[in-house]
């Protein structure tokens, strides 16, 4: 699944800007971008710019503002009591993903990376972007390793960024998502809680 505004109910992009003041901004640019009406990459590029400076123990301090989304804790539940394997994939930041995910015994993900020197954020993100198509071939990839058919998989999101995974999904579901993935995705849960996931792929199994 998704992770910010979906797994958490934040955008961590946007509590990192807080730090530097430039929240308003990057959640314009945000919500643009998760409607789809701009390049994800690109996006992420002018929004990772106003984060030059911030010091490294951003990290620690944003991650203790982080809240799980309601019936989060309990998704996870019912996943590992049916022996489901979870994984998160994020267009957020790996500083953070990586130990939310450890915190809650995930240990699949795959998240974008911000550079830093000498103790502070350049302003720029370091290796591959985890973009739309990046997120569909991670799914794939959590997939394969897993040893689960495409056809048994599950993706859950709520941005233009989560289409291409929703779509190559056994069950695709947009939650709580914008009106471009609420009008493709196979399923919907419009909220608030995460574990409401659980009928709706219960039903689509059930139909098969």
């Amino acid at each position: 699944m998704d992770v910010d505004s979906t797994f958490i109910t934040a955008e961590v992009i946007e509590l990192l800007a807080e730090r530097a003041g430039r929240k308003d901004e990057v959640a314009a640019v945000t919500e643009a971008a998760m409607r789809g009406e701009l390049d994800f990459a690109a996006s992420l590029e002018r929004r990772v710019a106003t984060l030059a400076g911030l010091p490294v123990s951003v990290f620690d301090d944003v991650l203790a503002e982080v809240r799980l989304t309601p019936g989060a804790v309990e998704l996870l539940d019912v996943a590992r009591s049916r022996g489901w394997a979870v994984g998160l994939v994020s267009g957020g930041f790996e500083e953070v993903v990586a130990p939310l995910a450890a915190r809650h015994g995930i240990t699949r993900f795959r998240a974008n990376r911000l550079e830093v020197r000498e103790g502070a954020l350049t302003g720029r993100t370091t290796g591959p972007v985890i973009d739309r198509a990046a997120k569909e071939r991670t799914l794939r990839e959590f997939a394969e390793l897993e040893g689960v058919p495409m056809s048994r998989t599950v993706a859950i999101g709520d941005g233009a960024n989560d289409l291409d995974m929703i779509g190559a999904a056994g069950i695709g579901i947009a939650f709580q998502a914008k009106p471009v993935v609420e009008a493709v995705a196979p399923y919907a849960v419009p909220g608030p809680r995460l574990d409401a996931a659980v009928a709706v792929i219960d039903a689509a199994i059930a139909a098969r």
